[in-house]
């Protein structure tokens, strides 16, 4: 399949990219520099210049292809320009494949227990916007459109991603890891071999539907250890209040203080998704 990939020169959109490759996908990406024209290329994708705001690129890339993996953001104007990229994805790729939108578990904000896609939805303050342009995006399948929503987990391994930058780096610097309270909620998580896997199985799945990308659901207080470890301070944990953590943190605290537990049963049942990372405090600390 021809696949054009937003945000293909980040974390897990070089990730993705190894597997679609891998694949056997011919993949086409979207680039905002030289650096990462050169990050893409050296992938095995080809460069298209532009960024998430470049409408009539977008347009272009997703007409000449046939399939679509949204994965980038803007950061700034998240929820605007999030959005009007996807809208111009879908509309350009109309009805020839698959739209693959990333979202994100935070929205369902705290669970009972563990639950899966069809669970309630609240979230914190940081990816509230999320919700409007999920159900706008999954209802595209009205007019013809064929979308799918991937909500990756909070994504870890190579030594990078979330939890690398708000907690092991800082640790780096103050000599500890912090932890929101007393460690007890649980934080769903994914390598990010593994939610690769699951966005090219994704271009496979049935219009209108949604997965959860999650692997295990883990205690702050079981991967503290790991982050301090990864971190060169092992055994350095200090306990933040909330409000101590927003004002360190910013809003992004609302959602590591969540009490979460879901499960990716569904695409592993229907997508035959198999992730191969099941030990995330070993990988945590070994930075792999």
């Amino acid at each position: 399949m021809k696949v054009f990939l937003t945000g293909g020169s980040g974390y897990i959109g070089q990730a993705t990219i190894e597997a679609l490759v891998r694949h056997g996908h011919e993949v086409t990406a979207l680039a905002r520099s030289d650096r990462a024209t050169a990050t893409l290329t050296g992938l095995g994708a080809k460069a298209v210049t532009g960024d998430l705001t470049d409408l009539p690129v977008l347009r272009d890339a997703a007409a000449a292809s046939e399939g679509v993996l949204h994965l980038g953001w803007s950061g700034e104007r998240s929820a605007e320009v999030d959005l009007a990229a996807a809208e111009a994805l879908l509309a350009a790729l109309g009805d020839r494949g698959p739209y693959v939108h990333t979202g994100g578990v935070w929205v369902y904000g705290d669970t009972e227990g563990v639950v899966d896609e069809d669970a309630p939805k609240n979230p914190p303050q940081v990816t509230a916007w999320r919700l409007e342009n999920e159900a706008r995006v999954l209802a595209s399948k009205e007019s013809g459109s064929h979308p799918v929503l991937v909500m990756p987990g909070v994504v870890y391994g190579r030594g990078s991603g979330l939890l690398e930058y708000f907690f092991v780096e800082p640790a780096r610097a103050a000599g500890v890891v912090r932890v929101i309270g007393d460690g007890t909620n649980h934080v769903t998580l994914v390598h990010v071999d593994d939610i690769a896997e699951l966005y090219v199985l994704a271009l496979g799945a049935p219009a209108g539907s949604a997965y959860v990308g999650v692997t295990e659901n883990q205690t702050f207080a079981a991967i503290a250890p790991a982050l301090a470890t990864a971190a060169g301070v092992p055994g350095k944990v200090e306990h933040l209040s909330l409000a101590a953590a927003y004002d360190q943190m910013g809003v992004i605290a609302g959602a590591y203080a969540l009490d979460q537990q879901l499960t990716g049963d569904r695409a592993r049942r229907e997508l035959g998704w198999e992730p191969k990372h099941l030990d995330a405090v070993a990988d945590i600390a070994a930075g792999r």
